[in-house]
């Protein structure tokens, strides 16, 4: 089984095991992640996901066992992953689910490698914690291989063109301490500690009440490439529906004393 998925309270660890091969992707995999977190987004119960590699590497990239018979001759087989005319939901991406829009977060929880198609994987998440000696980098460069599974859409996002530039074009390894540095991660912990350190993150996010959580991930996310008054249009409108929904009587619990001098504890 190469995609395990781990329950706990409102935490899913999602777990791609093919430590055997870094973690590259081959077709199986990226089809067992994909109805992974489908299911994910889905359940009623699950609020936040986390993304993890077993074996030491979050992921490799795409498997160039599998890509090498993609070849000119076999160009049929990438066309299936087009995204199709008009409104449908497109294929999965050649990394699995780098194309699904989730409501829901994830984390990611990036040990050793993260490059080629498994640093677009990453950037995919909603916030990544990486090991100390982890690392992304465009590392497909090497072998002629374009990014495919959004790098050249998000990792402008998060540092800008130029740098997106440099990186994406030297195909360099990107570091941890230079990742947290300029934006491709949110937090470095110990070697070994990142599943343990994005679960507790998960579980942090969970406690509070959902209904605004997901209103601000979703205004964060839908509102780039607004103008400042139609972002914050959106922001008016989503917003108002989760104050009616939770927003109330969350005021009320603190005119009630709860949570009172920014305690974060009794809410």
């Amino acid at each position: 089984m190469t995609v395990e998925v781990v329950k706990t309270d409102d935490i899913w660890t999602i777990i791609h095991n093919r430590p055997e091969a870094r973690n590259a992707m081959d077709p199986e995999s990226a089809d067992a992640l994909v109805d992974a977190f489908k299911e994910f987004n889905a359940s009623k119960n699950a609020k936040v996901g986390v993304f993890y590699g077993a074996g030491g590497a979050f992921c490799a990239g795409w498997d160039l066992k599998y890509a090498q018979t993609l070849g000119e001759g076999s160009s049929d087989e990438l066309h299936k992953l087009d995204f199709p005319l008009g409104s449908a939901e497109p294929p999965r991406g050649p990394l699995g689910p780098s194309r699904l829009e989730l409501n829901k977060p994830v984390i990611g929880a990036i040990e050793g490698p993260a490059v080629a198609g498994g640093m677009e994987l990453a950037l995919w998440c909603d916030v990544r914690i990486m090991a100390e000696d982890a690392y992304l980098g465009v590392y497909c460069r090497r072998w002629g291989i374009p990014l495919l599974d959004g790098g050249t859409v998000r990792l402008p996002r998060l540092v800008g063109q130029g740098k997106a530039l440099e990186i994406a074009m030297t195909g360099r390894k990107v570091p941890a301490k230079e990742c947290y540095e300029i934006g491709l991660c949110e937090k470095i912990v110990k070697s070994g500690d990142t599943r343990k350190a994005a679960e507790d993150m998960a579980l942090e996010i969970a406690r509070f009440p959902q209904s605004a959580v997901l209103t601000d991930r979703r205004s964060i996310i839908e509102s780039r490439g607004l103008s400042v008054r139609e972002g914050m249009k959106l922001e008016w409108r989503n917003g108002v529906d989760a104050h009616a929904k939770e927003g109330a009587a969350g005021a009320a619990r603190f005119s009630a004393g709860a949570g009172r001098h920014g305690d974060f504890d009794n809410i």
